[in-house]
């Protein structure tokens, strides 16, 4: 796989035949070629990275919510920032709320939140 393309997607086998610092790299070198300002481009890819993981692994709350999302009207890559947001939230609470769940649990609530993501709760910040 020579690049990523965010609206296209990679294939799932190539995909993950990559090492995380590869897929990282190759989303970092796809937002700086789009010349993209991110306050931190790396942090921003490794959402990426995770996103894309989880269809390629067709983790199926995710898979169906890049379906709903997009049959909302989001572009692809917009839809991936979306499912990034619950990514980045489900993570923020973990860490500030010391929670001490199991995997079972914390990854039951992180695909609740997965199902309940709509097009419109994205764009107005709203759970």
């Amino acid at each position: 796989m020579d690049a990523y393309n965010p609206e296209r997607g990679p294939a799932p086998e190539s995909w993950l035949e990559l090492d995380e610092h590869e897929r990282i790299s190759l989303v970092e070198t796809c937002h700086r070629t789009a010349r993209i300002r991110l306050p931190n481009v790396t942090m921003h890819a490794m959402l990426h990275v995770i996103v894309e993981n989880q269809i390629a692994l067709d983790l199926e709350p995710v898979v169906q919510a890049m379906h709903r999302l997009r049959n909302e009207g989001l572009t692809r890559h917009d839809a991936i920032h979306a499912i990034g947001s619950v990514v980045a939230e489900h993570l923020f609470d973990i860490l500030k709320t010391n929670q001490n769940d199991d995997a079972a649990v914390s990854q039951a609530r992180y695909y609740a939140a997965v199902e309940r993501l709509t097009a419109t709760s994205w764009r107005t910040g709203e759970p």
